[in-house]
């Protein structure tokens, strides 16, 4: 590979600050800041959301009607929203 071409690829410590959760992975991030993890200093990366606070991932997503959208959608449709067919 040549020289000063690449991007710095390391190991990054990227931390989920809505729950506080760590992990390591492999990235090019540049970073400003360091954190001590296991014995080792790692640049740090903070992040809002990770999988760990997610809802779609820790099955907390709740699905909202919000304005009546639903009902809107049936009166206007009635039963060819629902597949059924009438005569």
């Amino acid at each position: 590979m040549k020289e000063n071409t690449h991007p710095n690829y390391r190991e990054v410590v990227f931390q989920d600050m809505s729950i506080d959760f760590k992990f390591i992975t492999r990235s090019t991030i540049q970073t400003r800041e360091t954190i001590e993890f296991n014995g080792k200093t790692y640049p740090l990366a903070k992040i809002e959301v990770s999988s760990e606070s997610h809802p779609f991932y820790t099955g907390q997503q709740k699905i909202m009607d919000t304005a009546g959208r639903v009902e809107k959608f049936n009166k206007k449709f009635g039963a060819r929203a629902t597949g059924k067919a009438t005569k």
